[in-house]
């Protein structure tokens, strides 16, 4: 297991990758939070809040003297009427187009629902997010994680899980070709002004302004494929 920076958001980050990814399968035992410490460079109660992070998105079962354990189970991706997996035939655009249909109600219930933890992880992923500089892998990696936790503070569990499924489709070959081409450095300085932004809206309470603030971040995300892609 490579090791990331140390930091609840880079712990949640990294083993949920691991957990969907098969590294970690359904039903298993992840190591024990001491194991863990060491394995991150982190203390136990960086840990332990990453754990904590990942039962609330439903990937894991902690059980009291026994250990956590995966309940995340791959499901079969659905197919179209060719016999091709959705991921494989959804557009980075029509991807988009989903989220922008979806994330600016889901963020307005993450201002309505969000709890002080929930602020306190959202705040440690922007920090990341910046960290990474100009590093286009770095900043994706980190961008899914930030919305991710929009989703998670939202407190609907059915927002989450279709949210998770949307982020499936960007684990395709086509985003990846894509934002090489869209992720400049004066975008993803762009994009991070935005996600500060939009962090300052919730935690100041502000429905409007934070739907406000994602719909035009998605819209500047559409125009962004639009203009990189081919024709």
């Amino acid at each position: 297991m490579k090791k990331p920076r140390a930091g609840s958001a880079s712990i949640t980050e990294h083993l949920r990758r691991a957990i969907l990814e098969g590294e970690f399968t359904y039903l298993s035992r992840l190591p024990g939070e001491r194991d863990l410490a060491e394995s991150f460079a982190a203390s136990r109660g960086t840990v332990r809040t990453a754990l904590n992070q990942l039962e609330e998105m439903g990937l894991v079962s902690r059980r009291i003297g026994s250990g956590t354990y995966v309940t995340h189970e791959a499901s079969t991706n659905l197919l179209d009427s060719s016999g091709l997996s959705i991921i494989e035939v959804t557009s980075p655009v029509e991807l988009i187009e989903c989220r922008l249909a979806i994330e600016p109600k889901m963020v307005k219930l993450a201002v309505l629902n969000a709890s002080n933890r929930d602020l306190e992880n959202l705040r440690q992923i922007l920090d990341q997010i910046e960290a990474c500089g100009d590093d286009p892998e770095c900043f994706s990696r980190a961008d899914e994680l930030f919305h991710l936790g929009l989703a998670t503070a939202s407190h609907n569990r059915l927002i989450y899980w279709l949210y998770m499924k949307l982020n499936e489709v960007r684990t395709h070959a086509q985003w990846d070709h894509m934002k090489k081409s869209i992720l400049s450095p004066p975008t993803i300085k762009e994009y991070n002004r935005q996600h500060r932004a939009l962090y300052g809206a919730l935690v100041e309470r502000n429905i409007d302004v934070a739907e406000t603030i994602m719909t035009g971040h998605l819209e500047k995300a559409r125009q962004d494929l639009l203009s990189a892609s081919p024709g």
